[in-house]
């Protein structure tokens, strides 16, 4: 007797003009090529080719940028060691964008609508954090994006995104709070609830990596680690017996986001070859608010906002750290709490060195990562 195919999404063969449908068309004749039917392979081979992507396209990255004169600015109030940073290419989060873009289109399912708005958020994101950039360094205009400009297209963006998972929405599950720990406590958010809810995660968290996106390597490796560990609950959610037996919401095609998230994983590490101590290139913001704006969104589909919260404490420190001393600096008129924030910068001028910051926090987020993966079980 045969052994059962894996079962094969019916609207797939339709319209995935990629590697997907090449891979189904040549399963007819060829049964091998049902593998790549299978989920988890195409997030392995979508790591892959992010990563090989950004190891082919790096080092032309860089020159580019180079070449273009658009270095780095560093402050002159912040850590002293920071001052030989001045001139380092900087916008190298266009790399990490192009990667996820061209490896999400050769191995996601194209028919699948979750991947298509976490990509678009994506984009989206990287966009305005690109005209930011590319104001500040080409255009020698410290500010940027204005404040307000850079507000209204984040909220436009993200309350665009959450009305549309708010509209296709099929299940009750979709739109409530889960409470991770508890199987039966969840809490109807309501279309408003939702939509509200939606937006901050996706905006807040954008926010937040770029907030962290201080030191090399500081905000790459932990966005790695929160997106491998959402992978894993984006597969478990899209998988109806997974999800039954671990008490998860039941999201038909949130399991599809694990390809996106293989290649954020592939080109978040190709780029920290380059952005290691010391950095060869910065992200800025077309990366950060890009990669932080796509873990919100996964986040939001597979309705693990406050385990996203957990996984990612560093960014929430951090973004705390500012909010504090702002707070705290207009308070007492021109004292402040910290020796500088976002946190990362109070620890340098305590004498820590910029690798024992960006080590010991990526520790941190290791053990918050694990703690978040502890929910999928102990419920």
């Amino acid at each position: 007797m045969r052994s059962p195919q894996p079962a094969r999404p019916a609207r797939i063969a339709k319209g995935n003009i990629m590697l997907l449908e090449l891979a189904q068309w040549l399963a007819k004749d060829l049964r091998i090529f049902n593998v790549f039917n299978y989920i988890t392979l195409r997030a392995v081979l979508a790591a892959m080719t992010a990563l090989a992507l950004s190891f082919l396209f790096g080092p032309a990255v860089i020159r580019w940028l180079a070449e273009k004169k658009i270095g780095q600015a560093v402050r002159d109030d912040g850590p002293q060691s920071h001052l030989a940073k001045t001139g380092t290419p900087t916008m190298g989060g266009a790399l990490i964008l192009i990667a996820i873009g061209v490896t999400t289109l050769l191995w996601g399912d194209l028919m699948n609508r979750y991947i298509w708005v976490v990509l678009l958020v994506t984009l989206g994101f990287g966009a305005i954090g690109w005209v930011d950039d590319w104001r500040k360094v080409v255009h020698r205009n410290p500010k940027g994006l204005s404040a307000k400009a850079k507000f209204f297209w984040q909220s436009l963006i993200g309350v665009a995104a959450a009305l549309f998972l708010a509209g296709t929405a099929a299940l009750p599950a979709q739109t409530e709070l889960i409470v991770p720990f508890f199987k039966t406590v969840a809490y109807p958010l309501g279309i408003i609830g939702f939509v509200v809810l939606t937006y901050f995660v996706i905006v807040g968290t954008s926010n937040a990596v770029n907030l962290t996106d201080g030191l090399d390597g500081l905000a790459i490796m932990p966005t790695v680690m929160v997106a491998g560990a959402l992978a894993i609950f984006a597969y478990v959610a899209g998988h109806a017996g997974f999800s039954k037996y671990l008490g998860l919401p039941y999201i038909p095609g949130a399991g599809e986001l694990a390809v996106f998230l293989g290649a954020l994983c592939g080109a978040g590490l190709g780029f920290l070859w380059f952005n290691a101590y010391p950095a060869e290139v910065f992200m800025g913001d077309v990366g950060a608010l890009a990669l932080g704006a796509a873990l919100g969104t996964v986040a939001v589909v597979v309705r693990q906002e406050i385990v996203l919260f957990i996984m990612g404490g560093v960014f929430v420190v951090e973004t705390l750290s500012v909010m504090i001393q702002v707070a705290y600096f207009k308070a007492t008129g021109g004292k402040r709490i910290f020796l500088m924030a976002p946190l990362h910068h109070h620890y340098e001028l305590k004498g820590w060195k910029e690798t024992q910051v960006v080590v010991r926090f990526w520790i941190i987020t290791i053990m918050l990562v694990l703690f978040g993966l502890s929910t999928l079980k102990l419920r």
